[in-house]
């Protein structure tokens, strides 16, 4: 006796540590976990028969005997690998502790035993039941009925139930892990009663455990289904590459919009008269367990979870009204998602309700329009729901009139007759049992107005709604069994309809998954085929193509700015001032002072005597020193900036007129804006400077000898320049009036006018001397160019004569000297302006643009780049195709998912999809993914 208890003495340490540990590795399981293993602690107690109450007698009778064969055990446990073995040892004495404590308090004893069931105490189970088996005899019999479940048998080989989901969360990656997702998709069991109506209505669910398998498997496939067929809808694709969606059609009258909100659940679409519903409306339908509160979508104008469905209601009619009464009805589409635990996946498109007479203030082609509108979306594959009052003879419903010109066997329509309250039960159970415009999907008669309570207003939420409506339809059918109880055969009541819905819509696209698949691969191998002709499997995005286009550009301006520098500048401004020169010349030597067109001019000192004039003579003294004065005091700082950021600018402009930002109207203004702004900063702060270090020029100008000469050589040019502007002017007039011979004759009258050998008296409008007042003008212009011409011929032979090589002949030589004076401001200026504003403006540009092209982009939202890229139409192309091989590689992918699923919901591998998806047609997932 004292060796035994030695031994537990020696033992109880190491239990002790166990315990911990085991306790430790509780604690870290995630929340899921736990409750899974509560779950399965639970299963397995009711498994093998051991409650409570027998395990804590059975541990009080045998808690000496757990002592006595401890050393027993260790002998057995010296085979077992020594960290089993440790393990096993603290588990007895851990289950020996816990026994003890039982004993004090049976209660406390059960709530510790069922908040500890973990990994810990499953890993024991073995050591335990072989200890039990010694203490009692029948347990061995329960042992051998015992299975190890497939999470604990995981944890046992140390495989986390949270490494399912890959790093960054259960969903680390971008697709979930397969086994997740089927449980994800079916999610538990029972999901598809709450889709059906079941707790909302508090109508019991009479379905089996298995058809409730079967609905929960099919809800994930109809749920992924739809998932495919809004990705087939972003891909543009063909007419072979289709999923089905349910069409609602009906008149007006029909009742059309209450079966809608009764299957969605809200009263949400448009109401009023004169047509409110005039573009379709694809109603997407989202079973969404998570979801707290309803919430609606709008994905293309960007408004999401919306919980306010008067706002979504608001939002429907005022797109509805935003198409013209001229043009009534439009085939742009609504896009509307809803979200609620308490739908079922469905897609629908409401349409707009037939008429039979075009109102006085609609187009008489409106029902054509409207005829045509409906045509184009109950064409196969689509599920037409022919909605028809009871009150109106089917003969006359305009939904099943346009449903059997295009499903003539009625394979693909649903009859709905609403109202059924307003007939006789005989009547209306006729109705749905029609033969003589047979349906294969069959009759439904609902109620799906809105009861209106006497206590108040009618509550808007969805469980309220649908609970109500089943109420009322079960009050009434349910009064005449007869007609519609459940041996009549009819099918009643909006959570029929909902169920009718669901199961006829998987159908019809599972029918077509096949179909799809191939056409899918076709499409595939067809536009992989074409990406690799036309691109050659150059990958393309809009953030690459922009960042391309940006790295191009950026290499054109540092070429730019490599070639433009201080002597094209000095060239630009002096060209400037050559023209401001010439201006003086004018002003000061080269005008006549004529006040009339047939006056002659008053006589002053002519610039034809100036080369034999007095050089003392103060009149051209004065001459040149106001003219050389208004030369420099005309504002040279403000100029030079001008022509320096004029000049800039527009070199900017040509360098994006040349880059890929020429297809971007507005992205190339913003740069241009960029540059326009980096320019506009410094030009104060440059002219000012200018202004500065020219001024003491504005006094004494100090010219050179070599200064002289240079400007002596260079006027010669400008003045030869402006000789040759004068005659083409003058070719110019000639062409105008009709030839050079009727111009000279104008000439020649205008010049006898002047010197007073024709006397006209006053300014006649109609014109003088046979010739009209335009044509006189013209005659006054060529008279004015042909001198101007003269002068400059005259001034031109000056500059070249000796007389004009010293600088002492600057009164004789205006030209000369003014010339050089603009040559010393424009080399003075330069040197300001180069430093100053020029590589101030290479430095800051770069930064400039990218700093405003960011801005841009983000003033679009998420689509600023993409718009941006689309705006070229070979990048279009180029995004649109890369965008299509990705999204089809993903629909493919996806399909294949389904295609490996069997009917209980398993995954089963599929050799020949695993075979296609191979050669890169699995590939990316990118932002599409679910």
């Amino acid at each position: 006796m004292s060796a035994q208890l030695r031994a537990a003495g020696a033992i109880a340490p190491a239990a002790r540590r166990v315990s911990l540990r085991a306790v430790r590795q509780f604690h870290q399981l995630p929340t899921g976990g736990i409750q899974r293993a509560d779950l399965a602690a639970r299963d397995l107690r009711r498994s093998v028969q051991f409650p409570a109450k027998l395990y804590h007698n059975a541990v009080m009778v045998r808690n000496v005997s757990f002592v006595r064969l401890l050393p027993k055990l260790a002998v057995k446990f010296v085979r077992i690998p020594a960290l089993f073995g440790g393990l096993m040892l603290g588990a007895v004495g851990w289950i020996q502790y816990q026994a003890i404590q039982l004993g004090n308090s049976a209660q406390e004893m059960y709530g510790n035993v069922k908040t500890t069931v973990t990994d810990t105490a499953f890993a024991i189970w073995g050591t335990a039941a072989d200890i039990a088996n010694q203490t009692k005899k029948g347990f061995n019999e329960k042992k051998g009925q015992f299975t190890m479940p497939e999470w604990l048998d995981n944890i046992m080989k140390g495989e986390g139930l949270a490494g399912e989901g890959g790093s960054g969360g259960p969903n680390g990656g971008r697709e979930p892990p397969k086994q997740s997702r089927v449980a994800g998709g079916a999610a538990a069991a029972g999901a598809s009663a709450a889709a059906y109506g079941y707790g909302a209505a508090d109508e019991e669910d009479d379905r089996s455990p298995e058809e409730v398998v079967k609905d929960d498997h099919m809800m994930y496939i109809t749920k992924r289904m739809i998932e495919i067929r809004n990705l087939l809808s972003r891909v543009g694709q063909s007419s072979s590459v289709t999923l089905p969606s349910i069409v609602v059609i009906g008149s007006q009258s029909s009742g059309k919009s209450s079966v809608l909100e009764a299957i969605v659940g809200h009263e949400f679409l448009p109401k009023g008269s004169n047509m409110i519903t005039r573009r379709p409306i694809e109603l997407t339908l989202v079973n969404d367990p998570q979801a707290k509160v309803d919430y609606g979508e709008f994905p293309d104008l960007g408004l999401a979870r919306v919980t306010d469905f008067s706002l979504i209601q608001k939002t429907l009619t005022e797109l509805n009204q935003s198409v013209p009464e001229s043009q009534c009805v439009s085939d742009d589409p609504i896009r509307l998602t809803i979200h609620s635990p308490r739908v079922p996946d469905l897609s629908l498109i409401d349409l707009p309700g037939y008429i039979q007479v075009a109102g006085e203030n609609q187009p008489r082609e409106l029902k054509r329009k409207i005829s045509e509108l409906c045509d184009k979306y109950i064409r196969g594959p689509n599920i037409i729901l022919a909605i028809s009052a009871a009150d109106t003879d089917l003969a006359n419903s305009t939904a099943l009139q346009a449903s059997r010109r295009v499903d003539p066997r009625g394979e693909r329509t649903i009859g709905v007759i609403t109202k059924m309250d307003l007939v006789d039960p005989e009547k209306g159970a006729a109705i749905l049992g029609d033969k003589q415009y047979p349906l294969r999907l069959g009759y439904v008669g609902v109620i799906s107005k809105m009861p209106v309570q006497t206590g108040g207003l009618f509550r808007r939420e969805s469980s309220s709604l649908l609970a109500s409506i089943n109420k009322n339809e079960k009050a009434f059918f349910n009064s005449h069994p007869e007609e519609f109880g459940p041996n009549s055969g009819a099918s009643t009541g909006t959570i029929t309809l909902r169920k009718k819905l669901m199961h006829v819509l998987e159908q019809q696209m599972s029918s077509k998954l096949t179909e799809t698949t191939d056409a899918i691969t076709r499409e595939l191998e067809e536009t992989t085929y074409q990406f690799k002709v036309q691109y050659n499997e150059q990958p393309m995005s809009a953030e690459s193509y922009l960042a391309a286009s940006l790295d191009d550009f950026k290499h054109q301006f540092h070429n730019f700015a490599n070639t433009f520098g201080r002597q094209q500048l000095l060239e630009l401004l002096k060209e400037a001032l050559d023209q401001k020169v010439l201006d003086q010349l004018a002003a000061r030597y080269w005008n006549k002072p004529i006040e009339d067109l047939f006056i002659a001019p008053v006589e002053v000192d002519s610039l034809v005597d100036l080369p034999k004039a007095d050089p003392k003579s103060p009149y051209w003294h004065r001459q040149l020193d106001t003219a050389c004065s208004g030369l420099t005091r005309l504002g040279v700082g403000r100029l030079a900036a001008a022509v320096a950021s004029n000049a800039v600018q527009a070199n900017i402009d040509k360098l994006l007129d040349k880059s890929s930002f020429a297809k971007h109207p507005s992205a190339r203004q913003v740069i241009s804006e960029a540059a326009a702004t980096v320019l506009a900063d410094r030009a104060y702060a440059t002219s000012d400077g200018i202004e500065i270090s020219l001024k003491p020029y504005k006094f004494d100008p100090d010219i050179q000898p070599n200064e002289w000469e240079k400007g002596r050589e260079h006027v010669v040019g400008v003045l030869q320049g402006e000789l040759e502007q004068c005659q083409n002017a003058i070719k110019s007039l000639e062409n105008s009036v009709g030839g050079r011979k009727k111009l000279r004759e104008v000439m020649s009258f205008v010049d006898k006018a002047r010197k007073g050998e024709i006397i006209i008296e006053g300014d006649h409008p109609s014109g003088a001397g046979g010739f009209s007042a335009a044509l006189l003008a013209r005659g006054r212009e060529a008279v004015f160019l042909r001198d101007r011409a003269d002068i400059i011929n005259m001034r031109i032979v000056a500059s070249k004569s000796r007389k004009c090589k010293s600088l002492e002949n600057k009164y004789y030589c205006p030209e000369v000297f003014l010339d050089a004076v603009a040559t010393k401001l424009a080399q003075t200026a330069v040197l300001f302006l180069n430093v100053e504003m020029l590589n101030d403006f290479y430095h800051r540009f770069p930064r400039e643009v990218e700093t405003k092209l960011n801005e841009y982009m983000n003033s679009h939202g998420g689509n600023g780049l993409e718009k941006f890229a689309r705006e070229d139409p070979k990048i279009r192309r180029h995004l649109d195709l890369v965008q299509r091989k990705e999204l089809l590689e993903l629909v493919l992918m996806k399909i294949q998912d389904l295609h490996r699923f069997d009917a209980s919901g398993n995954v089963k591998p599929d050799r020949d999809y695993l075979q296609r998806g191979k050669n890169g047609r699995q590939g990316q997932r990118g932002r599409w993914a679910f």
